[in-house]
């Protein structure tokens, strides 16, 4: 009971945390003229065009969970999957997290899986989402180039953290805390917190290499590619729903999904607040005002879970009626 209470008070506090950032955000912002630029501003065609474009980035992320799935157990139907997968985003709003768990649970449930080899394809899931978030940085990074190193020039001041990495302070750190763990060591490697890191690494690591029982591998890695080239698709054709992102160019939608999907790492549900604050951060330093930026984060990220609530709450009732049949 005490650990429960203590899981949901910190399910409300990255909660409440997400509300409070998404309230400074918008604390200055006139309603009047969010509402205005909602209704006359945006071309809602190409809103719809994403949300096509993001129900088909969780097709082809079912295609690659049934590929990851086969190899260590009966390969599942794709429509249990696809529904699974639409009932773990909608249980990753309710609580961070949990979405990967309902769904290995939902499709166990129905396709007869184990549970516990389902845990470990999403494992492998996780680690190739990370790699590719990560390669998808370095190419915002070479791509905006020039403007990234003018915004680490200009827009911030770096000289406190340089300063401290470079003075005596941070050595005299260094050498407190190596010697901390050779007289330690014993104590650490014996330590329950030790325990549980290596068992993180251990998963990461399973996690990392799994993927060489895939049958097809370059389809694969195909799935791969293309859930994050629709990703980005499902971002930057928003941009052209907007008279002030249509001309930004896919440099700076690159940068807004890149640093927006950091904002939906978050631990909060949907990633409230530290989205919008990613998301409106980035429009504004490539020159689109306040209100206009304030406007296409909360649009865009209301959209996007708003087909996810309406998909998922529909997977919820539809799974039980598709396999009505087969149950006993």
């Amino acid at each position: 009971m005490n650990k429960s209470i203590h899981k949901g008070l910190r399910i409300l506090l990255f909660l409440s945390i997400g509300i409070v950032i998404l309230w400074w955000l918008y604390r200055d912002m006139n309603p009047d003229e969010l509402l205005r630029i909602i209704k006359n501003d945006v071309g809602y065609g190409w809103i719809i065009l994403s949300l096509i474009l993001g129900l088909l980035s969780h097709i082809s992320r079912t295609i690659r969970w049934q590929m990851l799935i086969e190899p260590v157990d009966k390969r599942p139907g794709v429509v249990n999957t696809f529904l699974a997968v639409m009932i773990g985003y909608l249980a990753n709003l309710a609580i961070p997290r949990m979405g990967e768990i309902s769904r290995c649970g939902v499709l166990s449930k129905y396709e007869q899986v184990s549970f516990s080899r389902l845990v470990g394809t999403v494992v492998t899931e996780r680690v190739l989402d990370l790699i590719m978030l990560l390669l998808a940085l370095a190419l915002m990074i070479a791509v905006q180039y020039n403007v990234f190193v003018d915004f680490v020039n200009n827009k911030m001041d770096i000289s406190g953290i340089v300063n401290f990495f470079s003075s005596w302070w941070f050595g005299l750190i260094v050498l407190f805390a190596a010697g901390a763990i050779i007289v330690f060591r014993q104590n650490i490697l014996n330590s329950q917190m030790y325990f549980k890191l290596k068992g993180l690494w251990l998963k990461f690591k399973e996690g990392l290499f799994s993927y060489r029982n895939v049958k097809n591998k370059p389809l694969f890695f195909i799935h791969t590619l293309l859930i994050f080239v629709l990703y980005f698709l499902m971002i930057y054709v928003c941009f052209f729903g907007f008279p002030f992102t249509r001309e930004l160019g896919p440099g700076a939608g690159l940068a807004v999904f890149v640093l927006g999907s950091f904002g939906m790492v978050a631990p909060v549900q949907g990633g409230i607040g530290p989205y919008h604050f990613m998301v409106i951060s980035t429009l504004l330093f490539f020159g689109v005002g306040a209100p206009q930026a304030a406007a296409f984060a909360l649009l865009v990220h209301g959209s996007l879970n708003g087909m996810i609530i309406i998909t998922g709450l529909l997977s919820l009732v539809a799974i039980p009626l598709v396999n009505k049949s087969e149950q006993p």
